[in-house]
């Protein structure tokens, strides 16, 4: 039986336009990607349709394939071979992201990976084209180095390990790349240190855990992108940090000293007299302490406690009469 080309691969026709192609293409993706497909040979398949597409979907490239279809014996020295070559580019995670749903959980620990798929390819119009090693004209992989893909990832952190500067450890299972070129999977362990000072969706470099590189090429590098967690009455700001913090009313009237839990540990606070709701108390360099730390604003929200008691309506209507000649605004 004669070797399947990229069309039959692909399922579409040769005069197929760039849209069906894409679009059949996806269809393909879902179907065969051994995160959905219980198929044994999920990933030698995956790894053809992905060399399939990364010819044909080039104008350039299909036209010389098509040249070389219709002349197979021209150009024997050379050719497209490699259709065995697994994961050689056209995987793009921007392509599929709409089917497979943006940022679903990939590993735990508050770990996200949010282009995971790339580890899959390297296409001639990616981070490798033109490198020594990196991918040939028609697909193939040469014999010689390449650098493996970086990868990109989100980490869900604590407010309080951003002040401190925490350890954290995280489990993942990674597509690699196998000898013979095919993926596998490869479950790690890795151990993070969370820069004191780190603000919300900064990056954290870990080298050499992206993507593995072809050869001897160097592993690709993981970079981290950190989203603090935090409570809902707290606001993030760059390094600054507002907190919405609950006063009585004589508080606010009278002018007193409470003690509020902070990010920045239990500080003491002077409320000043006849304070209204929704001001702001600045505390200087008690936001998060990057390298020009940032401030903690302190927003005070009145709450009128509720009536239990006859000596708490009294005290309610004694406050009644007191105010009897204030006008408020409404």
């Amino acid at each position: 039986m004669a070797e399947k080309n990229y069309y039959d691969i692909l399922g579409v026709n040769k005069d197929a336009s760039d849209a069906d192609i894409k679009k059949r293409y996806r269809k393909l993706v879902r179907q065969y990607h051994p995160d959905v497909s219980d198929a044994p040979d999920a990933d030698n398949k995956i790894a053809e349709i992905n060399n399939a597409y990364e010819t044909i979907r080039d104008k350039d490239k299909r036209a010389e394939y098509d040249a070389m279809l219709n002349n197979p014996f021209a150009g024997q020295g050379g050719g497209f071979g490699g259709q065995a070559g697994a994961g050689q580019g056209g995987f793009r995670w921007e392509d599929i992201k709409d089917q497979f749903g943006e940022g679903e959980a990939y590993g735990d620990g508050g770990f996200r990976f949010d282009d995971i798929f790339s580890a899959f390819g390297r296409g001639a119009r990616g981070q490798n084209s033109g490198q020594a090693g990196g991918q040939s004209q028609y697909g193939g992989f040469s014999n010689q180095d390449s650098k493996g893909q970086d990868q990109h990832a989100e980490i869900t952190v604590d407010l309080a390990s951003v002040y401190n500067g925490d350890d954290y450890s995280i489990k993942l299972n990674v597509p690699v790349r196998q000898p013979n070129g095919s993926v596998g999977y490869d479950n790690k362990t890795l151990k993070i240190k969370i820069p004191k000072g780190i603000t919300d969706g900064k990056q954290i470099r870990l080298a050499g855990q992206g993507a593995a590189g072809s050869g001897n090429g160097k592993n690709g590098d993981l970079f981290l992108k950190v989203k603090i967690r935090h409570a809902s009455n707290i606001r993030i700001e760059g390094a600054d940090i507002y907190q919405t913090v609950n006063i009585a009313p004589w508080e606010a009237a009278l002018g007193e000293k409470i003690n509020v839990n902070t990010p920045a540990g239990t500080l003491g606070v002077t409320i000043p007299k006849n304070s209204k709701s929704g001001s702001n108390l600045r505390l200087k360099g008690k936001g998060i302490p990057a390298k020009e730390a940032g401030d903690l604003y302190l927003t005070l929200n009145i709450v009128n406690p509720d009536i239990n008691s006859e000596a708490e309506t009294n005290a309610y209507e004694a406050l009644k009469k007191a105010f009897a000649d204030t006008t408020i605004e409404r």
